[in-house]
C-alpha cells in the first residue's frame, strides 16, 4: 500500500518549486527534504557549500551493490514572470499538466526520487544493497555541488547511478563535455574624433574570434566522432524540426556528434562617442573524446598567444571546464531501467547519449566507461517559458523509480 496519494506527491511537488532556487537558496530545499524523509525515518546530512547553498545526502539499506539516485534542487531563472501563463513559482494544474520553474528541470525529478525512497523504504521490500540520495546544489551554474560530493568522497562507494534529469522517452548514457571561456581584451580608450591617441580593444578581439571560427570550421569538416552514437538521438532531434526545414537527419547527426563552439556573447565599449578599452567574448563549447578539453585548451592558448605577439593585451578566464561523461551503457542498470520505462510508461524509449550536461561530469570523475549510469527522469520545456510536466508521467516516474530500486538491489 502506498505512502502517499496522488494528492500528497502533487503538494510535494508543489513545495519545491514554490521554494525560490535561482541559482541559490538550495539550503530551503536540503530543509523541506530532510523534514520530509525525518518523518519516514530516514536521516539524511546537509553539506554545505555556503550559507545558502549546500546538497542534501540521505541513505535506506546497508551493504552492497550500493545505487546512488541524484537530482538538482536550483533552477534557472523565469525570465520575464509576465510572459508566463501562471505565476512560474506556483504549480498550477492546467489540462494535465504540471506548470512552474522547475516542474520539468528538474524537481519532479527530484521529487519522484525521494517520494519513491520513502515508499520502498517504508514497504520493507529491500532486502539488500543500499539507496544513497545525493541532492546538489548549483547544477545549472558551476556543479559546485557535485564537485564538493565527489571531492569529499560521497560517491566512492557507489556502484551505479540514476540522475533523473528530464529526458522521458530516451534513457541517457553518456554526453558531451562543456567548457565557458571567457576572453578580454583590453585597449585604451580616447575621444572617437582622435582614435590615434587610444586603441580599439574591439577590432582585436573580433580578428580572435574569426580565428578561433576558421580553425573550429576545419576541424569539424576533418573530425571523425566514433565514441558517441548519436544516430537514435539524430533520428529524436529530427522530429522537433519545422516540417518547412531543409535539414536533413545526416546534417542533424553530424552537428549533434562533433565538437561545437559557438562564440555566445559580446560585450564592449562604455559609449559611442569613445574608442572602447575594454571588450569581452564568451564561448561555449561541447567537447567530444576525439576533441577533449585539453584539446580545446590548446587551440585557445595558440590564438591566445599569437594576439600577445602582435602586441595585443589579452587574457582569459576558463569558468566552466567539464568533461565528456562516457560510459558503454551496455549494463543491467540500463536493460532494467529500459524494461521498467516502457512497461510503464507504456512507449517506445530510446537508449542514446546526448549533448546536454549533468552532474555526472563531477560526481563520475574517478568512474571508468563499466560504471553503471542511466539519465532518465520527468519533464518539459527546461529552461523555457511555461515549463511543465504531464501529471500522469510524474506519478509514473514515481512508479519506475521505486520498481527500479527494488529489482536492481534485490535481484544483483
Amino acid at each position: 500500500m502506498s505512502v502517499f496519494t496522488t494528492e500528497d506527491k502533487v503538494k510535494i511537488l508543489s513545495d519545491l518549486v514554490s521554494i525560490k532556487t535561482v541559482n541559490d537558496n538550495e539550503i530551503e530545499v536540503c530543509q523541506y527534504l530532510q523534514k520530509l524523509l525525518k518523518e519516514h525515518g530516514i536521516e539524511s546530512q546537509i553539506d554545505k557549500v555556503s550559507e545558502t547553498r549546500a546538497n542534501l545526502i540521505a541513505e535506506i539499506g546497508e551493504g552492497t551493490p550500493v545505487l546512488g539516485i541524484s537530482g538538482h534542487m536550483d533552477v534557472v531563472s523565469e525570465g520575464d514572470a509576465s510572459e508566463w501563463t501562471y505565476d512560474p513559482f506556483t504549480l498550477t494544474e492546467d489540462d494535465g499538466y504540471l506548470y512552474g520553474r522547475g516542474s520539468g528541470d528538474m524537481k519532479s525529478g527530484l521529487a519522484a526520487l525521494v517520494i519513491a525512497m520513502i515508499e520502498v523504504k517504508e514497504s520493507g521490500k529491500l532486502k539488500k544493497g543500499k539507496i544513497k540520495l545525493m541532492a546538489t546544489t548549483g547544477e545549472e551554474m558551476e556543479q559546485k555541488g557535485a564537485e564538493q560530493l565527489h571531492r569529499k568522497g560521497f560517491m566512492d562507494e557507489v556502484d551505479a547511478l540514476v540522475i533523473a534529469e528530464p529526458s522521458e522517452t530516451m534513457l541517457v548514457y553518456a554526453h558531451k563535455g562543456s567548457m565557458d571561456y571567457r576572453i578580454t581584451s583590453k585597449g585604451l580608450s580616447s575621444h572617437s574624433s582622435m582614435p590615434v591617441l587610444g586603441k580599439n580593444s574591439i577590432q582585436p578581439l573580433m580578428q580572435f574570434i574569426q580565428n578561433i571560427d576558421h580553425d573550429y570550421q576545419e576541424l569539424v569538416e576533418t573530425l571523425k566522432p566514433q565514441t558517441l552514437d548519436f544516430k537514435s538521438y539524430s533520428e529524436f532531434v529530427a522530429q522537433l524540426l519545422p516540417k518547412d526545414s531543409d535539414i536533413d537527419l545526416a546534417e542533424v547527426e553530424k552537428v549533434l556528434s562533433t565538437l561545437v563552439i559557438s562564440n555566445t556573447l559580446i560585450n564592449g565599449g562604455e559609449q559611442v562617442n569613445s574608442i572602447p578599452a575594454r571588450a569581452t567574448a564568451d564561448f561555449n563549447i561541447r567537447t567530444i573524446p576525439e576533441y577533449d578539453n585539453d584539446a580545446v585548451k590548446a587551440l585557445f592558448q595558440k590564438h591566445l598567444d599569437k594576439m600577445k605577439e602582435e602586441g595585443h593585451d589579452f587574457s582569459e578566464d576558463l569558468y566552466l571546464d567539464l568533461d565528456p561523461v562516457i560510459t558503454t551503457g551496455d549494463n543491467r542498470l540500463i536493460k532494467l531501467g529500459h524494461e521498467i520505462g516502457t512497461r510503464i510508461l507504456d512507449q517506445d524509449l530510446i537508449i542514446a547519449p546526448t549533448v546536454g550536461v549533468t552532474d555526472a561530469s563531477n560526481l563520475l570523475r574517478d568512474k571508468d566507461e563499466h560504471f553503471s549510469l542511466m539519465v532518465f527522469g520527468p519533464g518539459e520545456r527546461p529552461h523555457q517559458i511555461d515549463e511543465r510536466v504531464k501529471k500522469d508521467t510524474y506519478l509514473k516516474f514515481i512508479e519506475i523509480f521505486e520498481t527500479l530500486y527494488v529489482q536492481y538491489l534485490n535481484e544483483a
